[in-house]
């Protein structure tokens, strides 16, 4: 199995869609309504959006591919805080639990380490059991709960994850 990770460019942008669908459509359903789920692929899943976010310089969008395929995908930006923020983790749902969400995981905190950020966050619905216990396996814990209007009349019920890029002390906590 030939894994590899690389910038999307403009001529990703289409598959990155569609593989955000596929994602969406087979996570969603029961945690938000098909008419969020709509709302919110159209909101960040649309090619203007997209190309105009390749061209910023704070914000990342990697892709990574299994035998030359399209597996899954992040995106990350830096924040006002000084923190990365990791906005977008999706793995194609047949290629799931194979380690390449924590691959993509691993390579936003190498980006996060070189832009000098100590912490990594996330956003994460509440009731995406699966993704908070991926997210927990990797090292992340729920910093706060918020509630977010995105408009539509929808809301983002989610939990705000951390997780510290700075290795532990020799010896730890111990005394």
């Amino acid at each position: 199995m030939d894994v590899s990770i690389s910038a999307v460019t403009a001529t990703d942008i289409e598959p990155v869609i569609a593989l955000a669908r596929q994602v969406w459509q087979q996570t969603y359903p029961g945690i938000i309504s098909q008419a969020q789920i709509d709302f919110m692929l159209e909101q960040r899943y649309n090619p203007p959006r997209l190309l105009q976010e390749l061209t910023l310089a704070q914000l990342w969008w990697d892709q990574i591919r299994v035998d030359g395929k399209l597996a899954g995908f992040a995106s990350c930006l830096l924040t006002e805080a000084g923190e990365m923020k990791l906005d977008k983790l999706y793995v194609d749902p047949q290629r799931q639990r194979m380690g390449l969400g924590s691959r993509l995981l691993e390579h936003v905190s190498g980006r996060a380490l070189a832009a000098g950020c100590a912490t990594l966050i996330l956003a994460v619905n509440k009731r995406n059991e699966g993704a908070i216990a991926t997210y927990r396996r990797n090292g992340f814990a729920v910093r706060e709960a918020v509630c977010v209007d995105i408009g539509g009349g929808f809301v983002m019920d989610d939990f705000i994850m951390a997780k510290s890029l700075l290795a532990p002390s020799p010896g730890g906590n111990k005394k």
